[in-house]
């Protein structure tokens, strides 16, 4: 496989004519095609757009209205994958100028080499570099190292390799924002697919003018995709606690209520991890066998440490349990990220320069 077989993806909102430079520069004719994506950009940018359209190799896709940059690139990959269904993956880079063409050909040609694997265009973050994009990177990796138990140097990039399995996953995700270049990162590491970064040189013009990323809006919506993994586990603790409660009230034995509260809880999470967190399409077959050991071996435990709290510490029977299960909640969810709805264990990471 050769560079000319990839399609690049560019996602354009109201571009200025360096989009139409950096076109240029990347020789659309060097690769299947250039597809840019005018995200709804208004009459006054049409010149940029059509002078595109007028290129060899470039494939100008519309969206009537700004629908955002995630909607745009899931515009321009279905686009790839009907017109070159027979395509193995797309390049996608940002319209700003931020990305060298030299660094967009040298990330194409290592996906050559592996064409199942993620391959991320990783900044460098020097003190010359815009605060926001400085500091809203730092607190997206944290944020994700440990929520998500994935670390990497550059989380927001938009230049990628990206493989076709990845690609028809991507067309699932309802983000539209900037948020669905994280979501590519939850989905790589639920899918088991291997990920390489590589570090890349960063243009950017002082002040950052062209970028369209709004700080508290769109970090607030990033966040959200990283916190509703944590929001989740919460909801099922709220859901475990208020049925053990209640049912100890009406029982007073332990055990009855800690395996009623357990299938409730159980049920509700694993459902709602599947199909909103994870999206996993593994059978039931695969996923609720390993689901169900989790399940079985933390209630064990909590069972056991209710027990000893309360009949060798006197510790009441729901307080008893809050202690546990605050105690417990990290690890099983740990288990249940890594465990239960990682594809194939041993996900790495390679860091090139």
């Amino acid at each position: 496989m050769q560079v000319r077989d990839l399609v690049i993806v560019i996602p354009a909102y109201q571009p200025t004519s360096i989009l139409v430079e950096l076109v240029r520069a990347v020789r659309p004719a060097d690769w299947r095609a250039v597809v840019v994506v005018d995200d709804g950009s208004g009459p006054a940018y049409r010149t940029v757009f059509e002078e595109l359209s007028r290129m060899t190799h470039v494939q100008v896709v519309p969206h009537a209205i700004n629908l955002g940059k995630g909607s745009a690139l899931k515009t321009g990959i279905n686009f790839v994958l009907c017109k070159y269904p027979e395509t193995v993956g797309i390049i996608t880079m940002d319209a700003d100028g931020q990305h060298d063409p030299r660094d967009v050909r040298t990330i194409a040609e290592r996906f050559t080499e592996s064409t199942e694997t993620l391959i991320l265009g990783a900044r460098s973050f020097s003190p010359d570099t815009p605060l926001r994009s400085r500091i809203g990177n730092q607190i997206t990796r944290r944020v994700m190292r440990s929520v998500v138990g994935q670390s990497l140097s550059d989380t927001q990039t938009g230049l990628r390799a990206i493989p076709r399995a990845l690609l028809l996953r991507m067309l699932k995700v309802s983000a539209s924002g900037y948020e669905f270049e994280l979501e590519m990162l939850l989905a790589v590491k639920h899918l088991g697919v291997r990920v390489q970064e590589m570090a890349i040189r960063t243009i950017y013009e002082p002040g950052n003018p062209t970028s369209h990323f709004q700080p508290l809006r769109d970090s607030m919506r990033i966040y959200f995709v990283l916190l509703r993994f944590a929001g989740i586990g919460a909801l099922t603790a709220i859901l475990d606690n208020v049925t053990f409660a209640v049912l100890f009230a009406l029982t007073g034995r332990i055990a009855l209520a800690q395996i009623a509260a357990r299938l409730v809880a159980g049920t509700f999470n694993y459902t709602t991890v599947r199909n909103a967190v994870f999206l996993s399409e593994e059978r039931h077959a695969v996923l609720l066998p390993r689901y169900l050991v989790v399940l079985v071996g933390n209630a064990a435990l909590s069972y056991a440490g209710i027990e000893i709290l309360h009949g060798r510490f006197g510790t009441a029977v729901v307080p008893a349990k809050l202690i546990v299960e605050t105690l417990l909640f990290l690890a099983s969810f740990a288990v249940q990220r890594d465990f239960v709805f990682t594809r194939r264990p041993g996900s790495r990471r390679v860091v090139s320069n």
